[in-house]
């Protein structure tokens, strides 16, 4: 029988979706490398390589079988696409164009255990997996209204869905692939640009909350939206952001703020011509750099008071905080349980808590690759996000989710 690697249950598939990788033909106990390879849009190659053994009958099922050295070790069924690693040191995987190609994940087969820098020249067998960002029938709107830009991404059917604002980190431009992931599984999403994007400024001293509101306004207002209200979900600067909306505008019913801060970080926050929340400043003396050369800023975030706190109190809807517990960006788990602390004071229980150990602060929609560092917009220089490849693995797969659910449950009341 001819070797033969195949991807169940189909070879095409959406992103955030497991699939099972077998390989048949081999000799009974045969010992095989398996690779997977990948290259961006920006033609970064990222590879991950992992040991195995056939079993009796010479098939290999990846669900079953543990790795024996490679890249990761033990029975980890997408093993091969979470440890993809990038040619080029501190490079993140990022989906630009989310409609119109896929991610091409090649996955080959080798005879023997050979190096992380060696394999025979030509594999027994290989497959190619698709993985797509959007499902036939998803919508991709471009948003241009008043001050507002984005892009909506609306589900097949009928409707109206639960809506929700999805807010990224402070790197500017217009990141689409979280947005499209989740309206894949029913939601109208709104992936909001608020920083160096089309004609929005690059440079900021203070944010104006009143264009997340003129966005959250339009969200609400559009026919496949079901109100009343909506949700928000951010990470990093993002994480803070929603926070802000959720706490200032009572149409903010479910917010998600994943490795976010209790202040509004770096920025100062304006709402009706009034400073509401002072920017969190930074020192740059207590940035450390690591033998590797890379920057550890953990310590560079100044710490927060009553007085720069977002009075989170204040807000009437549900809060979901995730945390990377081995986040090196910022002290991520602290603020999360000043937040809580402050709202337990006040009488609140307003709120859920997921927190997960070995990872770090770049928390992504499942099988995205682990970045520890990478380039930082606001330190400018290559920076140590934190985590562990495997638990920050699971923590992706975890999450997410427990994200659907948590918006399903507060936005469909």
């Amino acid at each position: 029988m001819a070797v033969s690697v195949r991807v169940h249950p189909s070879p095409k598939c959406l992103f955030d979706e497991p699939v099972q990788v077998r390989v048949s033909g081999l000799s009974p106990l045969q010992q095989v490398t398996m690779k997977a390879s990948l290259t961006d849009e920006k033609g970064e190659a990222f590879r991950s390589f992992a040991f195995y053994r056939a079993d009796g009958q010479g098939e290999l099922d990846l669900s079953q079988s543990p790795s024996l050295g490679g890249h990761y070790t033990g029975t980890e069924p997408m093993g091969l696409f979470w440890s993809l690693t990038p040619g080029t040191p501190f490079t993140r995987l990022v989906k630009k164009d989310v409609a119109s190609s896929p991610l091409y994940v090649n996955i080959e087969v080798f005879d023997g255990h050979g190096t992380l820098g060696w394999l025979p020249e030509q594999p027994l067998a290989a497959s190619i997996n698709e993985r797509w960002f959007m499902k036939e029938g998803v919508r991709r709107i471009p948003v241009r209204e008043g001050r507002v830009r984005g892009t909506l991404f609306v589900p097949p059917g009928n409707g109206p869905f639960p809506g929700v604002v999805d807010v990224y980190t402070i790197q500017g431009g217009l990141p689409e692939y979280r947005a499209s992931l989740l309206a894949n599984h029913g939601f109208t999403t709104l992936a909001l640009a608020y920083r160096d994007y089309d004609d929005l400024p690059k440079y900021v001293m203070n944010f104006d909350l009143e264009y997340f509101e003129e966005a959250v306004n339009f969200l609400r207002q559009h026919p496949k939206v079901k109100g009343p209200g909506v949700g928000a979900m951010g990470i990093s600067k993002g994480g803070d952001l929603v926070l802000s909306m959720a706490t200032f505008l009572p149409d903010v019913v479910a917010a998600v703020a994943t490795n976010g801060c209790i202040a509004s970080a770096i920025f100062g926050l304006c709402f009706k011509n009034k400073l509401v929340c002072p920017g969190l400043g930074c020192t740059a003396s207590h940035i450390q750099i690591a033998d590797s050369g890379v920057a550890d800023i953990i310590k560079s975030t100044d710490e927060v008071n009553k007085d720069t706190m977002i009075p989170i109190e204040n807000a009437e809807g549900t809060i979901l905080f995730i945390v990377g517990e081995d986040d090196k960006n910022w002290k991520s788990k602290y603020y999360a349980e000043e937040a809580i602390k402050r709202m337990k004071e006040h009488g609140k229980d307003n709120y859920e808590l997921l927190s997960y150990p070995g990872t770090g602060h770049y928390l992504e929609p499942p099988y995205f690759p682990f970045c520890f560092a990478s380039y930082h917009a606001v330190a400018r220089t290559y920076t140590m996000w934190g985590g562990n490849a495997k638990e920050h693995s699971f923590a992706q797969e975890d999450w997410w989710p427990k994200v659907q659910a948590f918006f399903q449950k507060a936005l469909n009341k």
